[in-house]
């Protein structure tokens, strides 16, 4: 039972992917007609128990348009002519997105500018807003 190691604690069982190959689109002349090199890869995420809960959140608002509305992940490959190689570049892709939901984000700390940086906007307001005055014409009296 082969398995895809994604971090030191998270794994994912090759028996849990879904890959469909299909013609691939764009150049490539009568190859691309006869051969089915393109690979669909579908990874259940809303069931896999090997994503803890909190990357499992992460995944679904990393994936955005990839996660569909049943929390499967859904990646196209069909940038090169070889099915192995457009088969090992969707591995790659889930890899490095589970990977990266898996990083916690830093927590920002609030800041507030500097009171230099706050006189200094003002006072380009304050320049602008006379500069601006000035091009009106004079008023007569």
């Amino acid at each position: 039972m082969a398995s895809i190691r994604i971090t030191q604690k998270i794994a994912i069982d090759e028996n849990k992917l879904d890959e469909h190959f299909f013609h691939a689109s764009g150049p490539g002349g009568q190859h691309v007609n006869k051969t089915t090199t393109a690979v669909h890869l579908r990874f259940d995420a809303a069931n896999s128990a090997a994503l803890p809960d909190n990357v499992r959140q992460r995944l679904f608002e990393l994936a955005g348009s990839q996660m569909t509305d049943e929390g499967v992940l859904v990646i196209n490959a069909q940038r090169h002519r070889s099915q192995h190689r457009n088969r090992r570049e969707a591995r790659a892709r889930l890899v490095s997105l589970i990977r990266e939901a898996a990083q916690k984000p830093k927590l920002r700390h609030k800041t507030r500018p500097p009171r230099a940086a706050r006189e200094r906007r003002l006072k380009e307001k304050r320049h602008r807003s006379e500069k601006k005055r000035l091009r009106t014409p004079p008023r007569k009296w």
